[in-house]
């Protein structure tokens, strides 16, 4: 893979990283019947922003790499 700066996110990845963040915090939100925190938000945003700039721009990918990180956040 190769790694992007975040200075060289294209449009369609901002909008990919984007809908990956509403997804997962979605998918948070559902399985723990609760809204997720400020803090798991950025979990989940860092998470999805460090994957982007190793190069992994798949959104399936990133979402579920992003919602390991928020269900892991929440132990």
């Amino acid at each position: 893979m190769t790694k992007i700066l975040p200075i060289n996110f294209q449009p369609a990845l901002i909008s990919t990283m984007r809908f990956v963040l509403e997804a997962a915090t979605a998918h948070i939100d559902n399985s723990s019947g609760k809204p997720a925190t400020s803090a798991i938000k950025v979990r989940i945003a860092s998470c999805i922003l460090k994957n982007a700039a190793e190069g992994v721009t798949d959104a399936d990918t990133l979402r579920l790499v992003a919602i390991e990180e928020g269900l892991c956040a929440e132990d």
